[in-house]
């Protein structure tokens, strides 16, 4: 179907450039416009494609573990020359991080 419009419109357009008052603009649409109408159905075929080889390639891999979590890292110690404004908000993030930490479990 968008093949069959494209076309269409490529025709449209070469009767544009074919006209006293076409340009190449027209010309290089003429030859877009079936590009256009081929995209569609690349798609599809290329997601044909990609389906059929999902189970080929399930069926050679091993079933994987669930990926792990890791541990939290401590806090790094901060380093002496720190803003105070900075400290206060760094400890009010840990405070809240610890507050939801203890509420998930």
């Amino acid at each position: 179907m968008s093949l069959a419009v494209c076309v269409g419109l490529a025709w449209w357009q070469w009767e544009r450039f074919s006209s006293a008052n076409g340009t190449f603009q027209n010309l290089g649409y003429v030859l877009q416009w079936p590009l256009f109408g081929l995209f569609p159905a690349f798609v599809f075929w290329r997601i044909r494609q990609l389906r059929r080889r999902q189970p080929e390639a399930a069926a050679d891999e091993p079933p994987s573990a669930p990926p792990e979590v890791p541990a939290p890292r401590p806090a790094p110690a901060a380093p002496d020359d720190e803003d105070d404004e900075l400290a206060a908000y760094n400890r009010y993030l840990a405070e809240l991080h610890a507050r939801d930490q203890q509420g998930n479990r």
